[in-house]
């Protein structure tokens, strides 16, 4: 590494332990022996050194020196005299050391603090030291290092180069890509050196995505609104790079919904703002050097032009240069709109509109006339496998609102005007309908899409002074669409007679409920125009959902759902309050109509998965036709940032597809690798990309990010430390952007989701780029159970099921208890089937028997009892493929046992069916079947009824038709039929 004012810094090669004596270290020469070195350490530290221990050690015998003494410590230098006990020769003082404390997993660094270890009779001999040279600063590997852009200038560098430019309100300075801005509150070391800017010279290669960095610096006051204009870069010769192929990521973008934005960049007086400047040259280009300005300018501030100049070199970039990321190439995928037309993605079909009646897949909608479902309706079988023509009402009634006048306590009667369709695409319909009265107006906007999310933005303006008892939001469910509730504080299962609920956002992630039966059902979410994507995983508190203004009404509103009449009704209340002449409530709301479409058991059962980083012909053996590459392995070492072993994650991949293996990774939004290429250019956009947060964690994040963050995953063979994303943000657009890099260059054949801090807007994207070109694009999602305080106690079901029309499998999961839960709660909140979805079990490797009546197996080899080998071979023997799964839910079921508790769920095929038994029975029982075998196609007298052998599942064994068949408690059968 280079030198910095006579200071040599390099990088020691992870040659001693950090996590006791800390990321680093100066290391200094004693050229004359004697009781006592003094060493004056130009350190330059960006932390706070105050009490901070320093720990010595003799470099020739790698001992511990206990006759240590610090004086003058600060941020800019320290004196350390410490007792030579091998006299001349090298010492090493180590002046950050740290003890990692808490879970490995969650490693939190706690930095030692300074202790007298020296004798008094030692200290005595500190005033007749001899020098030690420091010889260079060293840290225990280069990605710890703080050189040269967390080198910190000194207080009198900084007063030099102020007073130097008195008037000035702020300085200017240029920075090159390759050293990205890292601190906030500190000029660096480097800036002094190089000067204020005048100019910045760089090169770039045709159809790069190039970019600089301009670093702000304000002297007397804070900077408002800085703004950044860009001029032509001209080469005299009638070329030019023109203003448009410029931008600026801190105060221009793209939202990951599509619309473009402008951020309002403030600058405290003292701290540090790069601002990111970003040249997309045309392919087009003709190599030259091409020069123009660049004009900064803020609010209350004299505008400061520095001159460009870009030497642009004949070699063309392949693909922009995002091969190389290190030189920051990928910023533009930050702005990106790729997958962003809603397209009709397979199965689905498109919508079609006949007068107010919408048809989608496996569903119907029709409007009345306030804009609002007066029917929706389902085609799914109640088996889940297949279309009927025959609809099943989920409403019955039409969804409606009902505000009561205090004048009159009376409904408030509404004049409308029927629905105007705005849009009608194949992916999205659009219309509006404005519903009047003399006291209130109430426009209504609403939408559909092809996987049956419907999203109303209901805007209320009160035309009148008015005093309301209540705000009243109906959702009349038919009473045989609404057998199960999965949300608003239950866990899924059968439904309450009556649940009574009231917002509190501050604890429960909770603003709806899903409602239906297994072929019909409808999730509802309430929110106003300030909705804001709350944090999940664990993080839920520090980030909640904001009460909305309308529904919450400052915490007198809440919802009960009971029966009322023929219906099974969701009232949502807000209770009172007064509207003033003009004032306008937003009474939004979302809805899935579910299911998505049929269940695909075929892909079931011939999809088989391994969990795990094994030899790809080791994993061919076993059975399984997919392997899932979690993080923290060889080819995908870095949380969330699957691009640096990317090379050896290809080579992986081919060897895989050669013997018929697909391949998935671990890749999603929630947290980020402290590896990320562009993490400073990204923690230069303040809280867009980053959570805000009590900072702390493993040692770099404290070390290089200060504070303002939450620190996330971490692993500790290799170091990798994750940083919690914001949630909604800039982010999703290079995580679509990074899947179709990685489908295109290194031939992923899906990805594992683990928990997703995203929308479904980035769902569909995501789900355009896996399945491009045929590419299978295989979405599995993984979810920990969100049932809890710190996930604010929501269903991950519930939570997740704007993602569900996109997934392949299900694997719900961490901390799920398949022993103590009913059979609906397997149903409803980790099976998928309601939703058109199979999924399989995790936890302790689940409960094979149960797991049967859904069709769910475990997950290899993740533990020791997560072996489903030995029901592959027997659904392989028995021929599951093209078998028609009846579950037990069916009315018409051919097989039911003769305990309620006792569940059996059939796999039928010509001539012969498996049956599934499993018990949720209080006690080992006995049970006999009661089959209609003319449904099976069977004949009885010719019957045979057989259990095979089934490792760690059942034994071999026989029954005849109307035998008793012994059920332990908490297991099951597998039977054949033929």
């Amino acid at each position: 590494m280079h030198a910095a004012a006579q200071v040599k810094y390099v990088s020691g090669h992870n040659t001693w332990n950090p996590d006791s004596l800390g990321n680093h270290r100066a290391v200094v020469n004693v050229a004359v022996a004697g009781p006592a070195a003094k060493a004056v350490i130009q350190w330059r530290r960006r932390d706070d050194p105050t009490d901070k221990a320093v720990i010595v050690i003799d470099a020739k015998t790698n001992k511990r020196i206990l006759n240590v003494k610090t004086e003058n410590i600060s941020r800019e230098s320290g004196t350390v005299y410490f007792e030579p006990t091998s006299g001349v020769g090298k010492y090493y003082i180590y002046y950050m050391p740290y003890k990692v404390k808490d879970r490995s997993n969650y490693p939190n660094a706690v930095y030692s603090k300074m202790q007298n270890t020296a004798s008094d009779e030692w200290l005595g001999k500190t005033a007749k030291s001899s020098n030690a040279t420091l010889l260079y600063l060293e840290s225990v590997n280069a990605m710890n290092s703080f050189y040269p852009m967390e080198v910190i200038a000194t207080n009198t560098e900084v007063q030099k180069l102020a007073t130097a430019n008195t008037g000035k309100d702020y300085l200017l300075f240029t920075e090159d890509r390759e050293h990205p801005v890292k601190m906030l509150h500190d000029l660096p070391q480097r800036w002094i050196q190089k000067g204020i800017a005048k100019n910045f010279t760089g090169a770039a290669l045709r159809g790069e995505n190039y970019s600089f960095q301009l670093g702000l610096y304000p002297l007397q006051k804070e900077l408002q609104n800085v703004v950044v204009t860009f001029n032509p870069l001209n080469d005299g010769k009638g070329h030019a790079i023109p203003p448009s192929a410029m931008s600026c990521l801190n105060t221009d973008g793209t939202r990951y919904d599509g619309t473009s934005f402008k951020n309002t960049v403030n600058v405290a007086r003292g701290d540090v703002q790069a601002l990111w400047c970003l040249v997309n040259i045309s392919p087009q280009t003709p190599a030259g050097n091409y020069s123009g300005t660049v004009t900064v300018k803020a609010d209350n501030a004299a505008a400061t032009t520095v001159k460009v100049s870009l030497q642009v070199k004949n070699q063309l970039a392949v693909k922009g240069g995002v091969n190389n990321p290190q030189l920051q190439t990928r910023l533009i995928w930050l702005n990106s709109t790729l997958a962003q037309q809603n397209d009709v993605i397979k199965p689905y079909t498109p919508l079609k509109v006949d007068d107010k009646t919408i048809n989608l897949l496996g569903r119907r909608v029709i409007l009345a006339n306030s804009g609002f479902p007066d029917k929706i309706q389902t085609f799914f079988t109640p088996e889940m496998t297949e279309m009927t023509t025959t609809p099943k009402n989920v409403l019955g009634e039409n969804i409606h609102f009902h505000i009561v006048n205090t004048a009159t306590h009376k409904d408030i009667a509404f004049k409308n005007a029927g629905v105007t369709f705005t849009e009608k695409t194949p992916g999205t319909v659009k219309w509006t309908a404005q519903n009047t009265s003399d006291l209130l107006q109430m426009d209504v906007s609403g939408s559909i899409e092809f996987d049956g999310y419907m999203n109303y933005t209901v805007k209320l303006t009160a035309l009148k002074d008015v005093d309301l008892d209540d705000t009243k939001f109906h959702i009349p469910f038919d009473k045989n669409s609404s057998k199960y509730l999965m949300g608003l504080g239950q866990k899924g299962g059968l439904r309450p007679d009556t649940v009574k609920w009231k917002w509190d956002v501050a604890t429960k992630n909770q603003d709806g409920a899903w409602i239906g039966e297994v072929n019909a059902g409808l999730q509802y979410s309430l929110r106003d125009e300030n909705y804001v994507r709350p944090l999940n995983t664990n993080f839920y508190l520090q980030k909640p959902l904001v009460l909305p203004k309308s529904w919450g009404n400052d915490g007198k509103g809440g919802m009960t759902v009971t029966i009322k009449g023929s219906t099974m009704l969701s009232e949502t209340y807000t209770g009172s309050r007064t509207m003033k002449k003009g004032d306008v409530l937003y009474y939004n709301f979302t809805l899935l109509i579910t299911p998505f479409h049929t269940i695909n058991t075929d892909f079931q059962w011939a999809t088989r998965f391994y969990h795990k980083y094994n030899k790809p012909d080791t994993i061919k053996k076993t059975g399984a036709t997919v392997v899932n590459i979690h993080h923290a392995t060889p080819i995908n070492p870095y949380i969330n940032y699957p691009f640096i072993a990317h090379d050896a994650m290809k080579k992986y991949i081919d060897s895989a597809h050669r013997l018929g293996l697909k391949v998935k990774i671990y890749n999603t939004v929630r947290e980020l690798s402290n590896s990320a290429y562009e993490t400073f250019p990204m923690r230069s956009l303040g809280h867009e990309i980053y959570s805000a947060g009590k900072g702390g964690g493993y040692s770099w994040l404290q070390e290089h990010l200060g504070n303002d963050y939450i620190a996330a995953w971490y692993v500790p063979e290799i170091k990798d430390a994750a940083i919690v994303n914001s949630g909604m943000s800039r982010w999703h657009n290079y995580y679509v952007e990074g899947m179709n890099w990685l489908v295109q260059n290194v031939g992923i054949d899906g990805i594992y989701l683990d928990d997703v801090a995203f929308d479904r807007i980035t769902m569909k994207r995501i789900k355009r780029v896996l399945t491009q070109d045929g590419h299978p694009g295989i979405i599995d999602l993984h979810s920990a159970n969100q049932y809890n305080k710190s996930d604010g106690f929501n269903n991950s079901a519930n939570l997740y099921m704007e993602h569900f029309p996109y997934l392949n499998r299900l694997w719900f999961g961490e901390y799920f208890d398949y022993e103590k839960n009913g059979a609906d709660f397997f149903l409803t909140e980790v099976s998928g089937i309601p939703f058109g979805l199979m999924g399989e079990m995790l936890q302790g490797g689940g409960n094979p028997w149960r797991g049967m009546i859904f069709g769910m197996t475990n997950r290899m080899p993740w533990s020791d009892n997560a072996d489903p080998r030995p029901i592959w071979k027997a659904w392989d023997n028995f021929g599951m493929q093209g078998t028609k799964m009846i579950g037990y839910w069916v009315d018409n079921n051919p097989v039911k046992t003769s305990d309620a508790k006792v569940l059996a769920t059939v796999y039928k095929k010509a001539g012969k069916a498996m049956v599934a038994i499993a018990s949720w029975a209080d006690a080992d029982t006995k049970v006999k079947l009661n089959i209609d075998w003319k449904a099976l196609g069977i004949d009885p007298s010719k019957a045979k009824i057989s259990a095979p052998a089934i490792k760690n599942f059942q034994p071999a064994q026989t029954f005849a038709v109307g035998d008793e068949i012994p059920v332990q408690k908490g297991k099951g059968w597998l039977l054949v039929l033929q």
